[in-house]
């Protein structure tokens, strides 16, 4: 029987201009690497006489990454919102999740971060900070 753990889940994320260089991103939070929305593969209009019509549409994917809040990758993402805020301009990203339990890898594209966490709440423990960005596209691949 094989393993399904996030365990092995591997995150590489580049940002040209500001991490050249594929990143790894660790330290997730403890139940949490990351999880997306579930997509809107076709729009439908259901004409006045009962017929429904329908049709193809692009919609970007959001990925939400959740890091325990001493994660050494939340570097990579205040420094994506420091640079944005300094030059005050957008940068996407790329990026590759690698699954090993499952056999499949994803490749991510043209990524902007669009929710950023600056810091984690405190409580008894220090909570873990969310970022997510909002890919153009993700294909699947068999590794």
């Amino acid at each position: 029987m094989a393993s399904i753990t996030g365990a092995t889940a591997v995150v590489m994320l580049t940002l040209p201009g500001v991490f050249p260089a594929p990143f790894q991103l660790q330290g997730f939070a403890a139940d949490d690497v990351y999880d997306t929305d579930d997509l809107v593969s076709a729009e439908t209009l259901m004409g006045v006489d009962g017929k429904l019509s329908g049709g193809f549409v692009y919609v970007p994917v959001v990925q939400r990454y959740h890091l325990q809040a001493d994660s050494p990758s939340i570097i990579f993402f205040d420094s994506w919102w420091a640079a944005q805020q300094q030059v005050i301009e957008v940068f996407n990203a790329n990026g590759l999740v690698s699954i090993p339990s499952l056999g499949k890898k994803f490749t991510m594209t043209k990524g902007f971060l669009t929710g950023y966490k600056p810091l984690p709440d405190a409580k008894k423990l220090m909570q873990p900070q969310n970022f997510a960005i909002t890919w153009q596209s993700v294909f699947p691949a068999v590794i």
